[in-house]
């Protein structure tokens, strides 16, 4: 058990256990669960029905921590609905599609009136009636509407609240949390700063005027009701991320995760030591299991995507009510959805018009190669596929049905292996998905690597471009020398070797690092300079009028360590990028778009969908049929 889980169980394990009467808990214990387990589902759903409760109970029924004592951590926030809701996640949506996260995309519109507190799972009823009765008793002073005054700064943008509005927000806090505190023995702390909304925070400063030029788009006077929402999450997962599958995953092995289409997924970073290329170990919010799944059937999710919402009291001078969560149409999580019909279109309200010369904006695509033989069948792949006397056989229909011709012999293919027929099956998709979205590559540059030289080959096959436009071999596209297994630079193809085994190279061009310039377990800061440099001069070399795209075929680093030199982002650490590398499948790509007028590069979303598959095991019918 980790030592912080063990400080919890601690805290909670001598605490008097009470029992409830709740009308939703008699159902659960007349079918047979213990009162602390049935108790624990109806929190973990929100209290909302019964039947909530056993559907959660029977997904959790393989649960290792079903018994544990540990509470549910609460928070009690202020959120908008109505038109100004629908402003706000406008905003969210907008902000995100030009300037990427930042940590407010994390949480939805609010404002913190109680931030999170632990309260034990029979007394969550307490918070309820403690909620209905201070709202009650603040439901006339409750201002009926709520000033929001603008305010931004190099890492923070989001509405402040009007002083004489923020105290009664302040003193319903204060009564909260008094009453929460005696009644339900809870260590609540209300919130006595500036009241705020954020609107964006932890951002790269030169977002900063994109971010409020669209903030200003957004009428903090438009129609609102608030309502005081009580949220709850697990308290164990509070520092891990977020995924969300994109699709099922069925488990080949004991130690692998089952997931569906939708299912959340808790991932603590410091944990995937065990974890191999394309893997991450996670625990599933749906069934509380835990497991190694595929990291590519995964997108990242938001932290409140977790979170499950209790009651709320809505503040309205017609009509004050109490309701169960769920039932006001506007208010959702993330700005995944909100009522269409108390907003306009996004578009109209906040998305820049784009100037008459956008269709003329250059880009570049970053791509990781595509899958190598050694990433299917081992560093040891090549031993595999050769004959006594040294010659290449195909031991697996995944297996080039021959290599290229070079100077020397074979061996040097184990420092320098070639895609798998499944990486040019890949590579070949890519570029006919490229051409089916009529997208115009005008450049071609590769990473000396094989696998590169090749993708870039079979994209522009799918492009229908091959001959057409010639591979320019970068050398200074190579992925980080440190992490070259064999300590020293592959002794790759040449020029002359590539062209004889018909590739389509630009034998013309002379690249902007030789070759001899690479240095084996080159520095960070070296890595990040040569990349920084070569990108730069890549996009000097290519015409700045008409619209092209520069391909650009590197490695898992590279959409990292070139794209943000062209964006002006800084560099990640170099244990960030180690980590990100992991999650860069095969094909995986970043897009930049010119911004000509405002003479910078930014990040947008490829031309081109995800490529995402499962892995196909190799099969033995003798063993796997014949044997018993």
């Amino acid at each position: 058990m980790a030592v912080a889980e063990a400080q919890l169980y601690a805290k909670v394990s001598n605490k008097h256990r009470g029992r409830s009467t709740s009308a939703l808990l008699e159902p659960l214990l007349a079918k047979g669960f213990p009162a602390h387990i049935a108790q624990k589902a109806l929190v973990a759903t929100g209290q909302k029905t019964t039947e909530d409760a056993v559907k959660w109970l029977h997904s959790h029924c393989n649960d290792p921590s079903l018994d544990d004592p540990i509470p549910q951590e609460y928070a009690l926030y202020l959120c908008p609905t109505g038109r100004l809701h629908s402003r706000l996640q406008d905003f969210w949506q907008e902000s995100k599609r030009q300037c990427g996260r930042n940590r407010a995309h994390e949480v939805f519109p609010h404002i913190t009136l109680c931030d999170f507190f632990t309260c034990e799972d029979q007394k969550v009823e307490l918070l309820y009636d403690i909620l209905k009765r201070v709202g009650d008793s603040f439901s006339q002073s409750f201002p009926p509407s709520i000033s929001l005054t603008l305010h931004a700064s190099p890492s923070y943008l989001g509405f402040f609240i009007d002083d004489s509005q923020a105290n009664v927000l302040k003193d319903f806090a204060v009564a909260f949390s008094s009453e929460a505190s005696a009644l339900a023995d809870c260590q609540v702390k209300p919130s006595l700063k500036q009241f705020h909304l954020t609107l964006a925070h932890r951002f790269y400063p030169h977002h900063q005027k994109t971010l409020e030029q669209l903030a200003k788009c957004i009428n903090p006077g438009e129609p609102c009701q608030w309502v005081a929402a009580l949220y709850s999450r697990d308290m164990r997962f509070v520092h891990y991320q977020r995924l969300r599958a994109l699709f099922q995953y069925k488990p080949q092995h004991i130690d692998e995760l089952l997931i569906n289409s939708g299912d959340l997924i808790y991932v603590d970073p410091r944990q995937q030591s065990e974890a191999g290329e394309g893997w991450v170990i996670g625990t599933s919010h749906r069934t509380g299991c835990r497991g190694f799944l595929p990291e590519n059937y995964t997108e990242r999710a938001h932290e409140a995507d977790t979170w499950v919402r209790h009651r709320e009291y809505v503040f309205d001078a017609a009509s004050r009510a109490f309701n169960k969560a769920g039932k006001e149409p506007n208010v959702k999580l993330n700005g995944e959805a909100h009522n269409p019909s108390m907003s306009r279109s996004v578009t109209n309200v906040l998305s820049p018009q784009l100037p008459p010369n956008a269709a003329l904006r250059r880009g570049v695509l970053v791509m990781r190669h595509g899958e190598r033989v050694d990433q299917v069948f081992g560093k040891s792949w090549l031993q595999q596929c050769l004959t006594a006397d040294g010659k290449y056989y195909r031991a697996d229909l995944n297996f080039p049905s021959s290599l290229p011709r070079q100077k020397d012999s074979m061996k040097q293919f184990d420092c320098d292996p070639p895609l798998s027929c499944c990486g040019i099956f890949q590579s070949r998709l890519i570029g006919e998905a490229l051409l089916d979205q009529e997208v115009t590559v005008s450049s071609v540059y590769s990473s000396p690597a094989l696998c590169c030289v090749q993708t870039a080959q079979h994209v522009l096959q799918g492009l229908k471009l091959n001959q057409k436009v010639k591979i320019r071999v970068e050398p200074g596209l190579f992925e980080w020398t440190k992490w070259e297994a064999s300590r020293a630079i592959p002794d790759f193809m040449t020029v002359a070797e590539l062209v004889e085994a018909s590739y389509d190279i630009d034998t013309s061009y002379r690249g902007n690092f030789p070759l001899s310039s690479l240095v084996p377990s080159e520095s960070y800061e070296d890595y990040v300079s040569r990349s920084s440099v070569v990108i730069k001069q890549i996009i000097s070399a290519c015409p700045s009028k008409g619209r092209g795209v520069i391909l650009i075929v590197g490695h898992g680093s590279s959409l990292a360590s070139l794209t943000r030199a062209l964006t002006g982002l800084p560099s990640r650490d170099s244990g960030d990028l180690a980590q990100m590398v992991r999650k860069i499948p095969s094909l995986g790509m970043c897009f930049c778009e010119e911004q000509k007028e405002e003479n910078k590069w930014q990040m947008v979303n490829p031309p081109v969908k995800t490529l995402t598959h499962g892995a196909n095991t190799a099969f033995n019918w003798r063993n796997a049929i014949m044997e018993d």
